[in-house]
């Protein structure tokens, strides 16, 4: 075979050159040079948990059909979609607990597992309300999940999405719940735990809906996740209906600050996170944050509709499916998403 051109030669050089460096770039970091999203289908309200000891992942979401509750885990997140999900707990025949079962998430607390999830009566469909899971195995796909009874609040009225995080020794719960004396569907709230599934009061009133984006179809603050970085704590949420109009805000608070006080938190004007229908990303939200393989990078996992005509309605169509985007802090410490690049 003759030899190659000189030119093509050179081009040859080049281009493995710059595959080394991606590949040399990608082992030294640990992240995905591409991240195959979606990373699970049909799974709405996505919630990752990345454990230290193995770097592997336990994923949880909404399944289509609101009438169980499952697991899945690999050691990559490209991996997730092929994984082989186990079913942990199933809704009841009767009961509060036998319809609706929405928003699932997992959470290690002083040893054990928690699963957080909201549910209703069959008869009563939207008389939502939180409840809790709870198993002592190392492994969450292993042991028992034994039923530990309602979250109860200072409302008995709808509510759903708690979510946990812990901060200076002190346990917190957030959550989306109605108030019956206001015109929204749901504002979040917050208090701190004095264990697991109990909280203490007051609480405190975070974030109503009031801004225009927070109020299209519904009006919505819900789905709160919290990551804290530098001389602040950011809590994200989601606002408006759950259609191609759902979006997501942020709230933030000084590091130092007493979290139970209303003053302590700011909140953006304008959406974090929105459709953005030239790429194909209809209605995200409902986030949550970890981290890519190499144990640092922050991600956030969220659901998205690729179309925005819906099959059917919001809570029929099943396709809401779980993605994971890289996200930062700017030169003043806030967060931000990067570049659709990575979608």
């Amino acid at each position: 075979m003759d030899a190659l051109p000189t030119w093509i030669s050179c081009i040859l050089v080049f281009v493995t050159s710059a595959l080394w460096l991606q590949l040399a770039q990608a082992q030294s970091t640990g992240v995905a040079t591409h991240i195959d999203n979606p990373i699970v289908l049909q799974r709405a309200d996505p919630w990752l948990v990345r454990h230290e000891q193995t770097g592997c992942y336990t994923f949880i979401g909404t399944s289509p059909k609101f009438n169980e509750i499952e697991l899945r885990q690999a050691c990559r997140l490209n991996d997730l979609k092929l994984a082989e999900p186990k079913v942990v707990w199933r809704k009841h025949e009767t009961g509060p607990m036998s319809t609706n079962i929405w928003a699932p998430e997992l959470h290690q607390i002083e040893g054990s597992w928690y699963i957080y999830y909201a549910a209703a009566p069959k008869d009563k469909p939207f008389n939502i309300r939180m409840y809790a899971l709870k198993n002592t195995h190392a492994d969450p796909m292993q042991g028992q999940w034994q039923e530990v009874g309602q979250i109860k609040t200072h409302l008995d009225t709808f509510s759903l999405d708690a979510t946990t995080f812990e901060h200076r020794g002190k346990r917190y719960l957030v959550w989306a719940q109605q108030d019956k004396e206001r015109t929204y569907n749901s504002a979040l709230w917050l208090a701190q735990m004095d264990s697991p599934t109990t909280i203490k009061m007051p609480v405190t009133l975070l974030s109503e809906p009031t801004l225009e984006w927070e109020v299209q179809g519904y009006k919505v603050n819900e789905g709160a996740a919290v990551i804290k970085h530098g001389k602040r704590i950011f809590i994200t949420y989601s606002a408006s209906a759950t259609d191609h109009r759902y979006a997501m805000g942020l709230l933030w608070a000084d590091i130092d600050a007493d979290l139970t006080d209303a003053a302590s938190w700011h909140k953006q004007a304008e959406p974090l996170f929105e459709t953005n229908a030239d790429l194909g990303r209809f209605g995200p939200g409902h986030n949550g944050f970890t981290l890519a393989e190499d144990g640092k990078t922050p991600l956030m996992i969220y659901h998205s509709r690729d179309y925005k005509e819906l099959q059917g309605s919001p809570l029929s169509d099943p396709n809401r499916h779980a993605r994971v985007r890289v996200v930062g802090f700017d030169e003043n410490g806030m967060l931000k998403v990067y570049p659709e690049k990575l979608d």
